[in-house]
């Protein structure tokens, strides 16, 4: 618990570390460019990772009922998917800040093309989840026919399909 509380503390001193590193003289390197990514990470998806970390472990450690899923179908769906798309462009956003620092900080073209390809990485990857955000756009998944999990019914909001929708148990096993 207390390291989570500690989490942004942590990325201050993850920065601070690759700082310093590059001032001492030190070759930049592919772990120079994944902290940076790490750090754009934590700040587009952190806070979501860490709810949904902290609802896993309370359903399964602490007997919690089990957190709430995504919508899965229709427009809550797409809506979810753009929202988590919008995380990745702003942990690229950061994370090409963050790299396009360091390449101005060490000053020599020739040192820096390992930072140049995390920088295209993250835009890569920025890229390829924005295509598959749009695909729930474009062809939004239906529910199954009698499922009574559509989102164009009831408040849609959960994906449950409404207040009305029955509620099957699932049995859940521990292992032990």
């Amino acid at each position: 618990m207390a390291l989570l509380l500690c989490e942004p503390l942590l990325e201050v001193v993850l920065l601070a570390a690759t700082a310093i590193d590059l001032r001492n003289g030190a070759e930049p390197s592919w772990h120079h460019g994944l902290a940076a990514l790490y750090i754009g990470y934590t700040v587009g998806h952190g806070h979501r990772t860490v709810t949904w970390l902290d609802g896993h472990a309370a359903h399964r450690f602490g007997g919690a009922p089990p957190p709430p899923e995504p919508p899965r179908y229709g427009k809550a769906r797409a809506a979810h998917e753009g929202k988590l798309w919008a995380g990745t462009v702003v942990g690229a956003v950061v994370a090409s800040g963050l790299l396009l620092l360091a390449i101005l900080y060490v000053g020599d073209a020739a040192r820096t093309a390992s930072l140049e390809a995390w920088l295209l990485q993250a835009w890569k990857i920025t890229g390829i989840h924005g295509l598959i955000a749009l695909t729930y756009v474009i062809w939004p998944r239906r529910a199954p026919a009698g499922s009574g999990d559509g989102n164009d019914e009831g408040d849609g909001s959960d994906g449950s399909g409404g207040e009305d929708a029955p509620r099957v148990p699932v049995k859940v096993e521990r292992r032990r």
